[in-house]
């Protein structure tokens, strides 16, 4: 944290090398201080190291002197290390400060150690970009079913057929409070279904920044093909009618998610780049 001695300091050291840089052009306080919209009272406040000027002001100075802003900050930064940064952002490429608001927006949400929880039918490609965004993230990718199996010591298919719907959701409440106690951010895949139980789906909105993956049906169908999908609606001649009937059931409760990223049509790559934009 900056003190105020650091301030004071910065500001003389400021003052001092607008003095320098004007009298070495022979330049006026009058002059300087109509090149730089300033008021000749507030320039005297300025190289006097007095007046704390805003970045506007310092950047219009450094036109008057035809001077690029780092200038204005004298070699070494006075001790100060903002103004050493300063310094080095005044001199810095468009490409740069782009590549540094990534680093900075990058290390603010490591420093906010955020869930991001991606839901979505099945087939929506929550594993696929759950992987890339948490290896952008620098963070791990969890999947909800996988600690439910893991806690039951059963696949999902036993879970339901031994146990049945009920003891799928006490699983998963359990887990996702468990879940949230242990760790301190991630991007989790959530089953399809999980908007349908009130209690996890709340626990999901409070601590998570939800992402809807969108499709159409006939691209859900289409996936789920591909991925070999079992289960005995897919071999049935209504399939495309159920399928469309779910969405349309779950609809409502997946547009509560804070973003929704339709992906029909899309590479992995354009869908993370889409989430990674709101995340940042």
């Amino acid at each position: 944290m900056q003190t105020q001695e650091d301030k004071t300091l910065l500001l003389k050291t400021i003052g001092a090398q607008v003095r320098a840089l004007r009298a070495a052009l022979r330049m006026t306080v009058k002059e300087f201080a109509e090149r730089a919209e300033l008021s000749v009272r507030f320039v005297a406040q300025l190289e006097a190291g007095e007046a704390n000027i805003s970045i506007a002001g310092l950047a219009r100075a450094a036109a008057a002197l035809d001077r690029p802003l780092s200038d204005l900050i004298p070699q070494g930064g006075g001790g100060s290390l903002r103004a050493q940064i300063w310094e080095r952002i005044g001199s810095c490429s468009d490409d740069d400060l782009r590549a540094l608001d990534g680093w900075l927006a990058e290390r603010a949400a490591g420093a906010a150690r955020r869930f991001v929880a991606l839901i979505g039918l099945r087939g929506a490609g929550k594993s696929t970009i759950g992987r890339l965004l948490a290896k952008r993230l620098r963070t791990a990718f969890i999947e909800i079913d996988g600690l439910i199996e893991r806690e039951a010591g059963l696949s999902l298919g036993e879970i339901f057929m031994l146990h049945g719907e009920e003891y799928y959701r006490r699983l998963e409440r359990q887990e996702l409070a468990k879940f949230f106690t242990r760790r301190s951010g991630c991007v989790l895949a959530t089953g399809g279904s999980i908007v349908t139980d009130a209690t996890s789906w709340e626990m999901i909105k409070e601590r998570c920044f939800t992402v809807w993956l969108h499709a159409t049906p006939e691209e859900f169908m289409r996936r789920m093909k591909r991925q070999g999908d079992t289960r005995p609606m897919m071999s049935s001649r209504s399939a495309m009618a159920e399928l469309k009937a779910i969405l349309a059931r779950r609809q409502p409760l997946y547009a509560e998610a804070a973003l929704t990223v339709k992906t029909t049509g899309k590479t992995p790559e354009m869908v993370l780049a889409r989430i990674m934009d709101r995340v940042r």
